[in-house]
């Protein structure tokens, strides 16, 4: 089955993905990485030279052939925080796995991203300079993407439970479109 991480940047999805593929001793894969094997190019170099829709549809080719590689019992897949809201990926994720939102309250994200040393390779947040223009982005973009972020098969705050929960819920999910 393939776990599909999904959230705003910040949330914790490449943190949590690797623990939860280390409990499950399955393999991890970050769209992000993937996107930019793809393209040859860092996600900045990408955006760049060819703008955030090149990023945004090779993005989604690099989910497609990660979910195209060789079955396995599990498969944990961290995606970018926008990947869900374009191409119709959240259904299609939806439609090939399980999807997680990892929720974090606004507040827990802005304070996050404010202090995340690798802010200034985020393209998103590259002309942010105030901490008001940075609640500004976050309170918007969370507002838009939070329509998409709820249709995971499951809704977890990592603030308020553990790895081993989450593990357990993944597990129990099995046909069911939402827990």
């Amino acid at each position: 089955m393939d776990v599909f991480l999904v959230g705003f940047m910040g949330c914790g999805k490449s943190t949590l993905g690797k623990k939860f593929s280390a409990r499950l001793n399955c393999p991890l894969y970050d769209t992000d990485r993937e996107t930019e094997i793809l393209a040859g190019l860092s996600i900045p170099e990408i955006f760049a030279r060819y703008g955030e829709a090149y990023f945004r549809e090779k993005e989604t080719e690099a989910l497609h052939r990660v979910a195209e590689l060789p079955d396995v019992d599990f498969r944990i897949v961290v995606t970018g925080g926008g990947l869900a809201t374009h191409h119709n990926n959240m259904d299609w994720m939806n439609g090939h796995g399980r999807s997680v939102y990892l929720y974090l309250p606004p507040e827990v994200l802005i304070s996050r991203l404010k202090e995340d040393q690798n802010r200034s390779v985020r393209p998103l947040l590259k002309s942010l300079h105030t901490d008001g223009q940075l609640r500004q982005f976050v309170t918007e973009k969370l507002s838009e993407r939070e329509i998409f972020y709820q249709q995971a098969s499951l809704i977890f705050n990592p603030l308020k439970e553990d790895i081993t929960t989450l593990v357990s819920q993944i597990i129990n999910l099995g046909s069911c479109n939402r827990h």
